[in-house]
């Protein structure tokens, strides 16, 4: 029988190639060759690049059980690779992380390979009980379906959300060392496979992630299968409202924390797509209130330059995301009159005509008044440049979920953005989803050329994910996925989005506050 992976190898030399595709979807390279009108998927595309970190991520699980019996837990995406802990807190990571590498290119040289083979869920809750995987076992027990695919390498058995590379050969470039109290196993880099991935130093984003793994631990929430048990017990509501006090409570504190200084005059807030920007800047003013400080809101959109000015973007359109469309010595000569008590008339930008205009709005900082700038280029020191460090307070809002589908499967923080977006646009827009499904790629380029580099520069970060969150949008999520029709483009996406969304119980908004974070995106929010 021959099969795709055989298709790879002849027509394509591999080349790192870790799937085809054609007009039905994703087809798996173990799977026998039928259609020949196929496109290869290769590591550099999103797709390819999923299906390797599942692979190399099912290897180590192998090495590891191989070597120690012991297990692990993939915690979340940073620096090019995951970031992961050993479920044993004795377990010497040190000591042993070297043997675990060794034993995973061992494998990788064996040429052995991954096999798939189908269970009934009956029979998969079984063994995942049986052999210490209460995770997958719990989780398992929600599907509709009847039966599940697993894969099988050298006796050691898994479950993983997505395909698989069929042989352990696939995987020709990984790292694998000891980072904080875990590791990190290290993937190509997306755009070049041939290098890995740099290894970049992102403290403060570690920190978040630990904050909000000590969040789920604090809710008793760090999988899937125990939100959903959380609804079946009809428990959701006490975590709805533990989980919005949490909030309250960081978004205080950080105000607290701008008072203390007493120096601070301008608050600079960014954050990618979806991420809740708008909500928290207003949830902040509310606490700066509290705090006897006023807030005086501009927006960096009233910055841009006139439309013959604009930057033109790689395939010939406006790029508006560029942070050359902004005429940043405009705004920081308004930025530094304000902090030093002078009047400023803020310009309006007329998006129609693509000019700026000005409609004698005039704007002076008092002494108990804080200036606060939102916006995504709103960490790049370019746009404040003018104004001396202890005079700025800068926050990351971002979007990083919690929780796991189970131990060896994150779920992508890019999935709840994408949803967030796709619900918000389509009910105060008008957008259809498949328009949002096009655009996003082009979204998530400019937040890595604009937004990203610059969240190390924020003096705190802020984690905008509701734990509870995808199983509210699921329910508008899965309405609109289903209107996306087979023969679309975004047909692939449309399809792992789904079948991702059935891991989730649905959850109605009656218990959610209006002004929640979430409240952004489904409608109801008393800050609109």
């Amino acid at each position: 029988m021959k099969t795709y992976f055989d298709l790879a190898n002849e027509k394509y030399n591999e080349q790192n190639v870790c799937a085809f595709k054609n007009k039905k979807g994703l087809i798996e390279l173990n799977s026998e060759i039928g259609d020949t009108d196929v496109t290869p998927i290769y590591l550099t595309d999103k797709d390819g690049l999923r299906i390797f970190e599942r692979t190399c991520t099912f290897l180590m699980v192998v090495a590891t059980t191989l070597l120690f019996n012991e297990g692990i837990i993939i915690n979340h995406h940073m620096s090019g690779g995951y970031f992961g802990e050993f479920l044993n807190p004795n377990f010497d990571i040190k000591k042993n992380i070297g043997a675990i590498k060794e034993k995973m290119l061992e494998l990788i040289e064996a040429k052995l390979p991954i096999t798939k083979e189908t269970m009934s869920v009956s029979a998969a809750i079984d063994f995942f009980e049986n052999n210490g995987m209460k995770d997958k076992s719990e989780l398992i027990k929600y599907r509709r379906t009847s039966t599940i695919n697993t894969y099988v390498l050298e006796g050691v058995r898994d479950y993983f959300y997505g395909y698989m590379l069929p042989n352990t050969s696939c995987i020709k470039l990984f790292d694998l060392y000891p980072y904080e109290h875990g590791f990190m196993l290290l993937f190509p880099d997306k755009n070049n496979p041939n290098i890995l991935a740099k290894k970049i130093s992102e403290p403060q984003l570690f920190e978040v992630f630990k904050e909000a793994k000590q969040w789920v631990r604090i809710l008793g929430v760090d999988t899937v299968s125990k939100l959903n048990d959380k609804i079946v017990k009809d428990d959701i509501s006490d975590l709805i409202r533990t989980q919005e006090a949490l909030h309250e409570k960081k978004i205080a504190r950080i105000a607290d924390d701008i008072k203390s200084f007493g120096t601070k005059k301008v608050i600079l807030i960014s954050g990618p797509s979806s991420s809740g920007k708008t909500t928290f800047s207003k949830r902040l003013c509310i606490q700066l209130k509290v705090n006897g400080i006023t807030p005086v809101l501009i927006s960096m959109d009233n910055y841009f330059l006139n439309r013959e000015f604009t930057p033109i973007d790689e395939n010939g359109d406006y790029d508006f995301d560029d942070i050359g469309a902004v005429d940043t010595e405009l705004f920081n000569e308004h930025l530094k009159s304000l902090v030093e008590g002078k009047v400023v008339e803020i310009p309006s930008f007329n998006f129609k005509l693509g000019k700026r205009e000005y409609k004698e709005n005039y704007v002076e900082l008092k002494k108990e008044d804080i200036l606060i700038i939102e916006g995504i280029h709103a960490l790049n020191e370019k746009i404040s440049a003018s104004i001396e460090k202890d005079k700025k307070y800068k926050i990351y809002v971002s979007a990083l979920t919690q929780l796991n589908i189970d131990n060896h499967n994150r779920i992508p923080t890019t999935d709840t953005r994408l949803m967030r977006r796709m619900i918000r646009d389509n009910t105060y827009r008008g957008i259809k989803p498949e328009d949002t499904l096009s655009m996003w790629p082009s979204v998530r380029r400019g937040e890595e050329r604009n937004i990203f580099p610059f969240q190390e520069e924020a003096d705190v970060m802020f984690n905008s994910v509701m734990i509870y969150e995808l199983a509210v949008l699921k329910q508008k999520a899965e309405a609109l996925l289903f209107s996306i029709q087979r023969d679309s483009p975004y047909f692939n996406e449309t399809k792992r989005l789904l079948k991702f969304l059935e891991y989730f119980l649905g959850i109605d908004t009656q218990d959610i506050p209006d002004n929640s974070l979430i409240r952004e995106f489904i409608g109801g929010s008393c800050l609109e």
